[in-house]
């Protein structure tokens, strides 16, 4: 059961991810459903490793930085040794490699809160678990 709950969660979150750039970019490409879909699986097991009496936006933080180290290793792989060139941050302030850059860093943060919700009640409506309830402050 658990391996069919990661993989629900890793392509619900790869479909959500490849739906978000067809509506912003106007194109995606197979691999960001993979890389997609792991990030909103790993914004779900921070639920996991930590209390869920976590502040909602301690969630977000900790998303936001593991969905941008998660986006530095895979841009690495596929843009730079691989030459895919899928995306580039080059010219966007504060980038590192062209690969991450802190605007979206700061835009992870914010589409996290979206991921986490949809994360928890997934788990929630199939598979039985906790019912989510979230505390700010």
């Amino acid at each position: 059961m658990k391996a069919i709950k990661n993989i629900l969660l890793l392509v619900v979150g790869g479909a959500v991810y490849c739906g978000v750039e067809l509506l912003f970019r106007g194109f995606t490409h197979w691999s960001m459903g993979i890389v997609g879909g792991l990030c909103f699986w790993i914004c779900g097991q921070i639920n996991e490793g930590f209390s869920m009496d976590m502040l909602v936006w301690e969630q977000m933080a900790i998303s936001a930085v593991l969905i941008t180290m998660t986006e530095f290793i895979s841009g690495c792989i596929l843009n730079l040794c691989l030459g895919l060139a899928i995306w580039d941050y080059s010219n966007i302030p504060l980038n590192l490699l062209g690969q991450i850059c802190l605007p979206f860093s700061m835009a992870w943060f914010i589409l996290s809160l979206p991921a986490i919700v949809l994360d928890d009640y997934l788990r929630y409506w199939y598979f039985d678990e906790e019912k989510p309830s979230y505390r700010w402050k």
